[in-house]
């Protein structure tokens, strides 16, 4: 029997691949003689879902960190969620803002919805509240932002066929990949976290050495990467390349820093580095 293949996640993502899909079923075909894949930041789950439709004989290894297979068992739930939503905002134009009674009465479902179950996918219901692309990670959140009648219309389909097939973990890339880096005819799969862009609804923190670090994974192994213009990071490796003698430009400098505040929730820290080439200059007597 023939399975679906998804084009999309089913669920909300930020940084899914979809625009990518069929230009990364067409590389697919570059790694023939290839028999694992490991998809170290497994994200919705698409890289890894395609390539196990696309390769049926491959072991595909998902490394579902931020947990999205714990969305996906929650659609019905989320989909009476959403219902609720629907019925609650009755009368409020489309993509106009919910207020009043109507608000309070979708914040108290949510809080309903999280005190009885104890699970609420803030992403996916995000995604109905408020404008593309912009998600919030609790209710606290949520009641610091406009709420908008941006609610789906249709329930999301159920897609237990979705994961099927794929070997789920959900570690640390770096211990995914030292478990299968010494594997013969293995492909990482390297979607991270874009640099210089909003990572809020990622389970990790990362600073610019975790994305110089995802680099080591690449050396000396096949595979497919990711990456923005916005992140640089492709000039960055470029700059690198013609400049190698060059080491640490900072190592051995004094730093200081200051915090700074732009306003009552953003901030941000103001470094200063130096360094005396022949050591610090000292009086002395003529």
């Amino acid at each position: 029997m023939k399975r679906k293949l998804y084009m999309s996640a089913p669920l909300p993502f930020v940084g899914q691949k979809r625009m990518f899909a069929r230009e990364f079923i067409k590389v697919l075909e570059q790694f023939k003689d290839c028999t694992v894949f490991v998809d170290l930041f497994g994200g919705s789950g698409l890289l890894s879902h395609i390539t196990k439709r696309m390769r049926p004989d491959a072991k595909v290894v998902y490394n579902d960190f931020d947990n999205y297979r714990k969305r996906l068992e929650n659609i019905p739930r989320t989909n009476l969620l959403l219902a609720d939503f629907r019925r609650l905002a009755e009368g409020v134009p489309r993509h106009k803002p919910i207020t009043g009674d109507a608000r309070e009465r979708i914040l108290e479902r949510i809080a309903q919805e999280e005190k009885e179950c104890g699970y609420v996918d803030y992403i996916t219901i995000s995604s109905s509240l408020m404008f593309s692309m912009k998600y919030r990670m609790s209710l606290d959140g949520i009641r610091k932002e406009v709420l908008y009648n941006n609610i789906r219309k249709a329930d999301y389909a159920l897609c237990d066929d979705y994961l099927e097939g794929l070997e789920i973990t959900g570690r640390d890339y770096r211990e995914v990949f030292n478990e299968y880096k010494d594997m013969p005819n293995v492909v990482f799969l390297v979607d991270p976290p874009y640099l210089c862009t909003d990572v809020t609804t990622y389970s990790m923190y990362w600073r610019l050495s975790d994305y110089l670090d995802v680099l080591t994974v690449l050396n000396g192994h096949s595979f497919v990467y990711f990456t923005s213009n916005k992140s640089s990071i492709v000039e960055l490796c470029q700059w690198m390349g013609r400049n190698r003698t060059m080491g640490d430009p900072f190592e051995g400098c004094v730093k200081s820093e200051f915090n700074a505040h732009m306003n009552y929730n953003a901030g941000y820290t103001d470094m200063m580095l130096y360094k005396h080439r022949n050591g610090p200059r000292t009086n002395s007597a003529a």
